[in-house]
């Protein structure tokens, strides 16, 4: 954030947070909802400062105190909205909870490393006091308020509707609406006060997609295509923008970081488009696709055809470039958007998805004729180096045996490691493993290790030892021991 005398949080303007120095952490909501891991859902603090040691590791975790929240998009109890009032801070992170319609209030002020929890908004507040349910995206306002918008109301059909939180004690105040105005559905919104103007975007009921995604419910009109589009001021309702089939499900909208602009651009899920919304000499607001990714025909999957899936879309704070994820598809997408009509894609990268060469899913048809991408696999950066080992049980009783293990490394400096380790064994035989390891430098290790496994006559090893540290060796995938490495 800015640092300066008599300024409140944030900065005066995009282009001014492009020259602010980077930022050393971030926060990371982890979700166990739907996962067969019966734990709550935790804030990862992560070290991003590349001067640090612990640079790109987590560094804490906040374990919330309630199962089946399921943590979804956080945002600031201040920012640069408030930028003119010196007595505002950012230290408040806002985490609302999507399927327990419980709000999180975390301290990130008294210790930005191992944030804490301050307060907790419970589900009956959102309840009786606004009929609002499934709280999602969060924005602070310059009136110091926190406002967050909801996909339905208690019963879990939907309900387009904002919530008005206190910026300091956190309390509910109400809703940001008129009563009897809220949309249909909810999902975002993003607000332009220079124009007057805040536009909303819809999901579906939460009823319908709180156990997945079924396609019968489209046709059902359990999920939205419009845009809606609000007078910041009077908090009236002005303007419905119906996308049609091709904008289903639009989700994360972005106007232009320009407080001048008066145009932006929303993802829409469904069928892997992007329309840009724009204000017309007439003064009301119109919407046109301009990107569409196509779907690819595919063998293996639940549907004979499998879109990208638009889930979070954001413009570079010059408003060069916007970036999207395609969900299933699994790639990150880069487009020069000077050309506001026009994007052309200009970067591609693919971390995961569904489409994986080494998946169960086959790609027949793709009109973009792209090859299947390999899986992505993170590794730190590390020396390697090739390490023959020979190991020798000796069986002095059927349940135990003694290992030596001897190694002899094609470092630029030879290493030797000493194992002596006392397992529990089901079988009497001769052992030959075949190992290899990777240092980060030269070492002698020397190691007393007890482990409970079960042997194969011929295993491969792969063992990533980080000087001074615990490395673990995993032998097959039935062997696990546990070293201390000392350099």
């Amino acid at each position: 954030m800015a640092n300066c005398s008599g300024c409140g949080p944030g900065y005066s303007s995009p282009l001014d947070a492009m020259k602010g120095p980077r930022e050393e952490i971030v926060y990371l909501p982890c979700i166990y909802r739907n996962t067969d891991t019966l734990k709550p859902d935790y804030l990862a603090t992560v070290d991003i400062n590349p001067k640090s040691s612990t640079y790109c590791q987590v560094i804490h975790r906040l374990q919330m105190p309630n199962l089946h929240d399921e943590l979804h998009h956080s945002g600031w109890n201040a920012c640069s909205s408030c930028f003119g009032d010196p007595s505002k801070k950012r230290n408040r992170l806002i985490l609302p909870s999507l399927i327990s319609s419980r709000v999180y209030v975390i301290d990130v002020g008294t210790n930005a490393k191992e944030p804490r929890i301050h307060k907790m908004v419970e589900p009956v507040d959102l309840y009786w006091k606004c009929g609002l349910a499934n709280p999602h995206t969060t924005h602070c306002l310059g009136s110091g308020q926190i406002m967050i918008s909801c996909m339905g109301d208690p019963s879990g059909n939907g309900k387009g509707g904002f919530v008005l939180l206190d910026g300091e004690t956190f309390e509910v105040v109400g809703n940001w609406e008129h009563p009897g105005e809220a949309a249909p559905f909810g999902y975002d919104f993003w607000y332009q006060p220079r124009h007057n103007v805040m536009i909303s975007t819809e999901w579906g009921a939460p009823k319908a997609l709180v156990d997945g995604f079924n396609p019968a419910h489209i046709k059902e009109g359990h999920y939205g295509n419009s845009l809606h589009v609000w007078d910041w001021t009077s908090h009236r309702k002005l303007q419905t923008l119906d996308l049609g089939e091709d904008g289903a499900i639009p989700l994360e909208i972005r106007f232009l970081h320009d407080p001048d602009a008066t145009e932006g651009y929303v993802g829409c899920a469904l069928r892997g488009t992007v329309f840009r919304f724009y204000k017309t000499p007439r003064g009301d607001w119109a919407a046109e696709k301009v990107i569409s990714v196509p779907s690819k025909k595919v063998n293996g999957w639940i549907l004979p055809e499998m879109p990208g899936l638009i889930t979070d879309i954001l413009i570079s704070l010059d408003d060069r470039f916007l970036y999207f994820s395609n969900w299933l598809h699994g790639d990150i997408r880069q487009y020069d958007i000077t050309d506001r009509r026009n994007p052309r894609l200009v970067g591609q990268v693919f971390l995961g998805g569904k489409i994986v060469s080494d998946g169960p899913i086959r790609v027949l048809e793709d009109p973009e004729n792209q090859p299947q991408p390999s899986p992505r696999i993170i590794q730190v950066p590390q020396t390697p180096c090739l390490c023959r080992s020979l190991f020798t049980y000796l069986y002095p009783s059927p349940s135990f045996h003694l290992s030596l293990y001897l190694s002899v490394s094609h470092h630029p400096s030879p290493s030797l490691h000493l194992s002596l380790s006392l397992a529990l064994s089901v079988s009497l035989s001769l052992a030959l493993s075949v190992s290899t390891c990777i240092y980060l430098s030269p070492s002698l290790h020397l190691s007393l290790s007890t482990s409970l496994s079960l042997f194969m006559y011929l295993s491969p090893s792969v063992c990533t030892c980080l000087p001074p540290s615990t490395c673990l060796s995993l032998r097959g995938s039935v062997f696990l021991e546990v070293l201390r490495c000392y350099s």
